[in-house]
């Protein structure tokens, strides 16, 4: 039996290989997601009531750093 941390794991690694990266800013978000930093971000963010930026920092980084799919 896979315990619960293993599952979670797993979950966020399938995402992780389905979903496929157009650049450098695409994989800093998969990784923030898979590590729980976006939930922690978003939560900030909407304790204050001010935008992160996440998007538009993925945006620029895959303009800057596109990969070559």
């Amino acid at each position: 039996m896979q315990s619960l941390y293993g599952a979670i794991a797993n979950t966020n690694l399938n995402y992780m290989e389905t979903q496929k990266s157009k650049g450098l800013g695409d994989t800093i978000a998969k990784i923030t997601k898979a590590t729980g930093i976006k939930k922690v971000v978003d939560k900030v963010a909407k304790a204050t009531g001010k935008d992160c930026g996440c998007d538009k920092r993925q945006d620029t980084l895959n303009r800057f750093f596109p990969y070559n799919n």
